[in-house]
């Protein structure tokens, strides 16, 4: 493993058995007729992402255009309000440039933007930090001001002294931080949940409970609280720790990163908590679960959507075990989670490998609500290479295990559920259709062009990107580069979702689209920036290079489009001039020993 890029959060096709692909269609097949009815007959009111997005930061102590955490609400659908926003832009002239921020030399955070600052996740390749120059490798939250860009502040986070296989060089921070009012908190890469002063040290106070701070310089972070996930939870997290929180009635909801060690096989603390809640105030710990347990195939770096339905709030995580899983928010009562469902989004055959044989997969991507559905897909570290990817589109008003299907011994007794593979044929051992599945519609693969055969273009791959959805048009990205657009309700005459089109990129994509006025971003490792109208037809508005790889996800707040590249964070706004152009600083890519 040489980087760990798949954390924005963050493939060649191997197909599933043919068998295997009838049963889930079979599984499936009630749900199927009832959603392609659902999704053709008129609901009322369209809905729409942006406005209930826009509906729940007026909740919030921030400003009406702002977009306070990743995905903008707890929805995690990245559809801003935004007027005039560039589809053209230069580098070199300055053109519509607002303004140029240097990052480290490798950032996977997404930008939030919130009260008039800016705030993302790199690590220490530029040096803002005098005591930490860039040659000493950091995990850093840098703070900029949202009109000018200026440097205000960096939150310092030293690396693990365990090393690589629980903080991997040069990674830096790679969640994106929750922002409201004065505060803001974000999940390091040391594997603690901290709260910040969004002011740090320029209101002139040191802001407890916390006030170890080394110093007050302005240029440091105000620390309020933290909560170590390792320390104290017992968490072995592996590689990095990320998940960018999201919070809801003075709670936060966290994915804790556990994992497995170096060997890639042991699991040093399967009875860790995966999925926690904190008082947002304090970080208090209100209920853990550790449900995902000794089946964790790899890492847990997704991040939770949360939504009301029915009457019922979820909050939705995505295990490391390749599971969903809905809890109610208040807990049990009891300290502990109170799940609602749990979805296997693997097929029950499929098997965990390393590297890319494996058809197993756990997830990255953040799940998405959207006009009652939930919507997943499924992926591994990039670093393992590519293969078949599964994408989802879940019913969450069912209890229970809603997956789409079951297994059961050669006696007819069901089956646990297993790390490696849930089903082996050669036992004896059954796959039937599950009565209580929520499946709406699965994406893996479609013979569009009816050759007969699974094309490369008709096939999803593995992810690390959150789908976005607006207007019912789904966008997604897959690691082979490859983006998809579907319809996010609909199904064909086979009950499988309708694809409108597929585009080759022709480089790997690790973030997630961007939806705003009528128009749709996706960036990727090339660099390029590629820019499609908001249509069933595929209408390739543009492609602009940003110098560097894109990583993560492109964002707009305040009607200025806010791009990251591996090294440089722009603002891109209708009619700016960038006096003198881009011009790059080298950053550091070595560490002190």
């Amino acid at each position: 493993m040489t980087q760990l890029r798949w954390l924005t959060g963050l493939l060649g096709a191997s197909s599933c058995p043919a068998g295997l692909l009838e049963l889930g269609r079979a599984a499936i097949a009630g749900s199927l007729m009832i959603s392609a009815t659902l999704g053709s007959e008129p609901s009322g009111t369209k809905f729409d992402p942006t406005a209930a997005a826009l509906k729940e930061i007026a909740t919030l102590k921030v400003q009406a255009k702002d977009w306070p955490q990743w995905g903008g609400s707890t929805y995690r659908n990245n559809t801003p309000e935004g007027k005039n926003i560039p589809t053209q832009w230069d580098l070199e002239s300055g053109e519509n440039i607002l303004w140029a921020a240097a990052l480290g030399s490798q950032t996977y955070g997404n930008p939030v933007v919130a009260n008039g600052k800016v705030y993302v996740g790199t690590n220490n390749g530029y040096g803002y930090i005098k005591r930490y120059p860039k040659n000493v490798d950091l995990g850093a939250l840098v703070c900029f001001d949202e009109k000018t860009g200026k440097f205000l502040w960096q939150h310092s986070n030293p690396k693990l002294p365990t090393g690589r296989v629980h903080d991997w060089p040069l990674q830096g921070v790679c969640a994106a931080v929750y922002a409201e009012g004065d505060k803001l908190w974000y999940v390091s890469n040391r594997g603690e949940v901290v709260c910040l002063d969004a002011e740090g040290f320029h209101d002139g106070e040191n802001d407890g409970p916390y006030v170890s701070e080394p110093n007050s310089n302005k240029d440091e972070a105000d620390i309020i609280w933290r909560v170590d996930m390792m320390g104290q939870l017992g968490v072995s997290q592996h590689n990095m720790c990320n998940c960018s929180i999201t919070a809801v009635d003075g709670v936060i909801f966290v994915n804790t990163s556990n994992g497995v060690d170096e060997s890639h096989i042991n699991l040093p603390a399967p009875n860790a908590p995966s999925f926690i809640a904190l008082d947002q105030a304090t970080g208090k710990v209100l209920w853990t679960d550790d449900s995902p347990g000794a089946n964790i195939l790899h890492g847990q770096w997704s991040s939770p959507c949360h939504f009301v339905l029915d009457g019922q709030a979820q909050v939705v995580f995505g295990g490391g075990d390749g599971w969903v899983y809905s809890f109610d928010p208040k807990g049990d009562g009891a300290g502990k989670a109170k799940l609602l469902w749990k979805f296997d989004a693997n097929p029950k055959e499929s098997l965990y490998l390393l590297g890319g044989r494996a058809t197993r997969n756990h997830i990255i991507a953040t799940p998405v609500y959207y006009d009652g559905y939930v919507y997943v897909g499924v992926g591994e570290d990039p670093e393992h290479g590519e293969g078949q990817g599964h994408l989802y589109c879940i019913d969450p008003k069912k209890r229970g295990d809603v997956s789409p299907t079951l297994a059961f011994d050669k006696d007819g007794k069901p089956l646990e559920a297993r790390r490696l593979q849930n089903l082996e044929p050669k036992k004896g051992e059954v796959e039937k259709p599950n009565p209580n599945s929520a499946v709406v519609w699965h994406y893996d693969q479609i013979d569009k062009n009816g050759n007969k055969k699974f094309d490369f273009e008709e096939t999803m791959h593995r992810t690390c990107g959150t789908v976005a959805i607006k207007d019912d048009l789904l966008f997604v990205a897959d690691f082979s580069g490859l983006f998809h657009c579907l319809d996010a309700k609909k199904v064909d005459a086979n009950g499988k979702p309708v694809v409108y089109w597929v585009h080759d990129m022709f480089a790997a994509s690790w973030g997630s689209p961007l939806i705003v006025e009528g128009r749709v971003y996706i960036g990727d490792e090339d660099g390029d920036i590629s820019i499609f109208e908001l249509s069933k037809e595929m209408n390739l508005i543009g492609e602009i290079n940003m110098s560097n790889a894109v990583y993560s996800t492109p964002v707009v707040a305040g009607d200025v489009l806010y791009i990251a590249n591996k090294s440089t964070l722009f603002a891109i706004k209708e009619g700016a001039k960038l006096e003198g152009g881009f011009k790059d600083t080298p950053r550091n890519d070595e560490v002190a020993d």
